[in-house]
């Protein structure tokens, strides 16, 4: 029997500041991530995102790629600043054109678009108007919301609301947030976005009654580093802050107790008005989406361990909080050649933790292994690794259905390489492969890798070999 529904939207993802490149084209303004690269934290020996894979021109052909490789839906994100011009949201035709483009052709394709409004690109006019850490944030973020729901709420039937949110607390130095990791003011981002998100889902269900809206943070399953009770209690700590607390917030409406207690305790002040709560209250999605990449192992730190950790972070590495748990190594799991653990195995286990807490259907945005793909003189990509680790992941959200759990859809990345945020575009995700060095753009043709062509079968049999 198989065990994808009947409709199961099998896909691919991308988001716009990685993807499409020509950042000064299209009446498109400056955002974060534009001068990401320019930050002397940003490593020298990669690209950053002014060209990025060129989708902004090419997207017909990758279109056209995605439709002969069967995909049932993509998910994407419009780019903020591609749309609104300035803080008193004047707006970009050019930028809407560019999108509504790419959404008639989707569907024309039989592709269902799944959109993104917010996927880490900023636009400056709001950093400049005080950032996140300002109120001014969710209104800016409430109007370019309404843009979208205004200009495409006809045709999508599935909104996704901020992109790995939890990520963009817990990076917010990382992502030029905040000036350095300040706990207090994370705090104070977390709770700025979770108020834009849930404006976003409640002004989703005024606009556009027959769209579905949820939200996309990463999630990973939490181990303990061994089995002392005290390293079992920074497991359950780094699941709240890792992945329930900002799951409690859109879904349930409060904020997790045990978390606001530890902030308490850490003499931090966090004051939520009424009015506030009672918005993220009323901001309930109709799905989670979320994107997987590995578990997490943790322990309790020791004062010596949080002062000896230095280890770069990442979505997947080196996160530690002091005294209330701090990452580890899994001598039980294998890594990417960029050093992420593999456990098909906790993503099953992801799916069933998030399912029995929420009770909501879920979609994968991402998912996907990070490589040094080759192309071959005769335009091969021979990615087995790549099948191997989709292979695995499938069987076990097959195993995950089977046990129960509500799925809509599996969007891994990247449909096409793109820039990878930390690597460059030497670290490739997609099934198709764009012929461009770190700095040597060369011709930006597209290939398809060997992945591509075992996705499309597994696509035209709905996974009925899983």
């Amino acid at each position: 029997m198989n065990k994808f529904p009947k409709g199961f939207l099998w896909g691919a993802s991308t988001s716009a500041y990685q993807f499409e490149g020509f950042i000064k084209e299209g009446g498109k303004v400056p955002s974060t991530m534009d001068l990401y690269e320019y930050k002397e934290s940003y490593p020298k020996n990669v690209t950053g995102f002014s060209d990025a894979s060129g989708h902004y021109k090419m997207w017909k052909e990758d279109v056209k790629m995605m439709a002969e490789m069967g995909l049932k839906s993509y998910r994407f994100s419009i780019s903020w600043p591609r749309i609104i011009k300035n803080k008193d949201g004047e707006i970009n035709q050019e930028g809407l054109k560019f999108y509504t483009d790419l959404i008639d052709d989707l569907i024309k394709n039989g592709i269902e678009p799944i959109v993104t409004i917010f996927h880490f690109d900023i636009p400056m006019f709001v950093m400049e108007d005080g950032g996140v850490l300002n109120q001014n944030f969710v209104k800016h973020f409430e109007v370019y919301s309404k843009v979208l729901f205004e200009a495409f709420g006809e045709k999508i039937k599935y909104w996704l609301t901020i992109n790995e949110l939890n990520i963009l607390v817990l990076m917010a130095h990382g992502f030029e947030i905040l000036e350095k990791q300040d706990f207090e003011k994370q705090i104070k981002v977390m709770h700025n976005l979770n108020v834009a998100q849930a404006k976003a889902i409640i002004l989703c269900k005024k606009k556009c009654p027959s769209a579905k809206i949820g939200p996309a943070p990463n999630i990973a399953a939490v181990y303990p580093s061994t089995s002392k009770p005290e390293d079992y209690t920074a497991k359950l700590n780094m699941d709240i802050i890792r992945n329930w607390v900002y799951l409690d917030a859109v879904c349930k409406g409060v904020y997790n107790n045990v978390f606001l207690t530890y902030m308490k305790k850490m003499g931090i002040k966090f004051e939520p008005t009424k009015e506030e709560m009672e918005t993220i209250k009323n901001g309930k999605p109709d799905f989670i989406a979320f994107n997987y990449y590995s578990t997490l192992t943790v322990k309790m730190p020791s004062n010596e361990d949080s002062l000896k950790n230095k280890e770069k972070a990442d979505q997947q590495t080196g996160l530690v909080v002091p005294g209330f748990a701090m990452a580890d190594q899994n001598p039980n799991l294998q890594k990417t050649q960029f050093g992420w653990e593999i456990d098909p195995i906790g993503f099953r286990n992801t799916l069933r933790e998030v399912y029995d807490r929420y009770h909501l259907p879920m979609m994968i945005t991402e998912n996907g292994i990070g490589a040094r793909d080759v192309l071959e003189k005769d335009g091969s990509i021979h990615d087995d690794y790549r099948i191997e680790y989709y292979q695995k992941h499938i069987e076990q959200m097959a195993e995950a259905i089977s046990d129960g759990v509500e799925m809509i859809g599996y969007m891994p990345w990247s449909a096409v390489d793109l820039v990878s945020t930390h690597e460059g575009i030497s670290k490739r995700y997609g099934f198709i492969y764009v012929n461009r060095d770190e700095f040597d753009l060369k011709d930006m043709k597209r290939f398809k890798k060997d992945s591509y062509y075992w996705y499309k079968k597994l696509i035209e049999e709905n996974g009925k070999n899983f």
